[in-house]
């Protein structure tokens, strides 16, 4: 990495407003999520009343909720959090796929980062392991992301 220049951000989140769009669709897991997303987020700085959380019904509605808070001025990051369980029919593809490309294409065309916390698992013990704030806890690994994009974002403006 000799005479390149490396750029990369804290996690030092205080004074920062963060936006949290969760599914209520498959509560056990994103209730979970959220839990350890605000955790994480508290850990990093960030006070209570600087995190607003938005619930949708499910994953299908993230993409749309995101686009619109990005649209508004006042948070630093939007983490997005869901939960999408292969079932027997086609339906898992649909919605899995669909709130990927979404988040995607808000996270391409926004001024704020958008980070995506959904988890697509074969299973619902699947699932529940990646969700739970004591095992792989992927709400709080998505909360530390945005922070860093957050004051990522911050320096490239």
């Amino acid at each position: 990495m000799t005479g390149s220049n490396t750029f990369s951000a804290s996690l030092d989140g205080s004074e920062k407003r963060f936006a949290v769009v969760a599914a209520r669709f498959n509560p056990e897991i994103t209730d979970s999520l959220l839990s350890g997303a605000l955790a994480r987020l508290a850990e990093h700085g960030v006070a209570t009343g600087d995190i607003d959380v938005y619930r949708v019904p499910g994953a299908w509605e993230l993409p749309q909720t995101a686009a619109r808070l990005a649209t508004r001025a006042g948070h630093h990051a939007i983490i997005a959090l869901g939960c999408v369980i292969r079932g027997e029919t086609p339906h898992f593809d649909y919605v899995a796929g669909e709130a990927a490309y979404g988040l995607g294409e808000v996270a391409r065309s926004s001024p704020v980062p958008v980070v995506f916390g959904v988890l697509t698992t074969d299973t619902r013990a699947q699932a529940k392991r990646r969700a739970d704030p004591k095992e792989m806890d992927k709400g709080g690994e998505v909360a530390s992301a945005a922070v860093e994009m957050a004051m990522l974002f911050d320096g490239l403006a």
